[in-house]
């Protein structure tokens, strides 16, 4: 497993954490969410990316077509 991903991952979650509470003592909840589900949908991106590199290589592996 790539360690770098894990690192961008927590980066994300940090920096998604820090500008949610921000914007949630300033009084605006909507786009604290905003930034939140915004933070999930990049790490999500992420992730699909990685399960589909590993299913290309499961195929290449198994000689799957």
């Amino acid at each position: 497993m790539n360690v770098d991903l894990l690192f961008q991952i927590a980066g994300i979650g940090i920096l998604v954490s820090v500008i949610a509470q921000v914007l949630s003592r300033t009084g605006r909840e909507d786009m604290a969410m905003l930034a939140s589900v915004a933070g999930l949908v990049v790490v999500l991106l992420m992730v699909v990316n990685v399960v589909a590199q590993l299913l290309n290589n499961v195929k290449s592996i198994f000689q799957l077509y």
